[in-house]
């Protein structure tokens, strides 16, 4: 295999197209005084040119976030541009490989690998001749795009929204100089913060991601809507529903649903699953995981999977979403889990691994129940089911706790306090 640079000479980040948002149409769901106090928090910043990097313009949660965030720091008046790094599927594998290693996977680069992770940071990074007065690169994919930028008075920050609270040794070892070089770091909570970080601790923030409640994955369906939709995927509205949205990934153990529905098919016989997945660019690994999974689902009517390239897209997940008995969420490492948040907000009862970032937006009794093994995640499944009104009370608690603390209002205020500490 030649080096990346060899094979390919065009590497410049890519500029993302934007949505419009206004701050206002929020202001009926979080109230006057948040949307003031965003305007008040950027008041200093209008004019401010912010480069907002990562890998993929969708099929994550880092890009649903910045698909609002970005357009939202914009209509405040924030010069934010949204690059991503271009599409390579050899990087693409590599990174994947990164990833899963930080979050605790035992897993050892190549030299090749290093060398193809180096040149794709270094290409992309001297390809952008834009000058910005901060930078926020998400995830290791351009973790070292910093290293190769040009020095000057741009504020760079690493924004890592994965649980790097035990990584690989060998990798962290790879990719935590480039992290180094950072002026700031942001995790979504203290636990994740992974060792040997050098970065001063006064420039080492927590801020946990959140949804938006107006973008089409979350805003209010009609009932009937929502039935047409999820009834043409094949699924039976008098029957209950158990449903995962997820990527398709080790760390969502996809097999464990499977063995979790099954058992709680043994007491509810009628109980249909729905494994929902997004195919994102930058996860070669998802592709092989579907297929197992549909071999596995083949001969039993009442499962299914589905994914963004066969008809479920956003406004699909937002019926299926809200017309669930039940979501289970069977995480083993979570840096957050967007998909509990949504859930919550339509007030959806969630069975979720206690893992990760999920324990900060629920806990037993409100939103539902958090569970450590497949005999948990049954029973406490098969409870809400066998008792919807106290699922229904559950739910609810959860959409308070969601309206509360994680809505996407919130995450731009933190952001805006950051880029205030950084450039005032």
């Amino acid at each position: 295999m030649k080096p990346m640079k060899e094979r390919d000479h065009r590497l410049a980040a890519v500029r993302m197209a934007l949505k419009k948002k206004v701050l206002e149409a929020y202001e009926p769901i979080v109230g006057e005084g948040t949307i003031a106090e965003a305007r008040r928090l950027a008041a200093d910043l209008k004019g401010l040119r912010v480069l907002q990097i990562n890998s993929t313009a969708y099929g994550g949660g880092v890009a649903e976030l910045l698909a609002t965030l970005i357009p939202l720091e914009n209509a405040l008046g924030i010069k934010t541009v949204w690059k991503t790094l271009p599409q390579h599927s050899d990087f693409f594998e590599i990174t994947k490989f990164i990833h899963n290693a930080l979050q605790g996977g035992a897993n050892v680069l190549t030299k090749q690998d290093i060398n193809d992770y180096i040149d794709h940071n270094c290409l992309s990074a001297k390809g952008d001749r834009s000058h910005y007065d901060v930078v926020i690169a998400h995830d290791p994919q351009p973790a070292a795009f910093r290293h190769f930028s040009d020095g000057d008075d741009t504020k760079w920050v690493w924004r890592c929204h994965i649980d790097t609270s035990n990584p690989s040794a060998a990798v962290w070892d790879f990719i935590r100089p480039f992290v180094n070089e950072y002026d700031a770091a942001v995790f979504t909570m203290k636990q994740f913060l992974p060792p040997g970080l050098r970065i001063p601790k006064d420039q080492i923030y927590f801020i946990p991601p959140a949804i938006d409640p107006l973008s089409t994955k979350n805003i209010t369906l009609p009932i009937s809507l929502s039935q047409t939709i999820v009834s043409e995927f094949g699924i039976d509205l008098e029957k209950p529903l158990l449903t995962q949205v997820s990527r398709f990934d080790p760390w969502k153990d996809p097999q464990g649903v499977i063995q979790t529905y099954r058992q709680v098919k043994e007491l509810f016989p009628k109980l249909q699953l729905a494994m929902i997945g997004s195919m994102a660019s930058d996860d070669p690994e998802a592709w092989g995981i579907y297929s197992s999974i549909e071999n596995e689902l083949r001969k039993d009517r009442d499962a299914f999977i589905f994914t963004n390239l066969n008809g479920v897209g956003s406004v699909e997940v937002n019926a299926f979403q809200r017309l669930s008995s039940v979501i289970i969420q069977k995480s083993i490492r979570e840096g957050f889990g967007l998909v509990v948040s949504e859930a919550l907000w339509k007030a959806t009862p969630v069975v979720a691994g206690n893992t990760g970032g999920i324990p900060l937006q629920m806990q037993d009794g409100v939103g539902g129940y958090l569970a450590n093994d497949i005999d948990e995640y049954a029973e406490r499944i098969a409870f809400l089911l066998k008792n919807p009104a106290d699922a229904r009370i559950v739910a609810r608690r959860g959409r308070d706790a969601v309206l509360d603390r994680f809505l996407i209002t919130r995450l731009l205020i933190d952001e805006l306090k950051l880029l205030r500490s950084l450039v005032l």
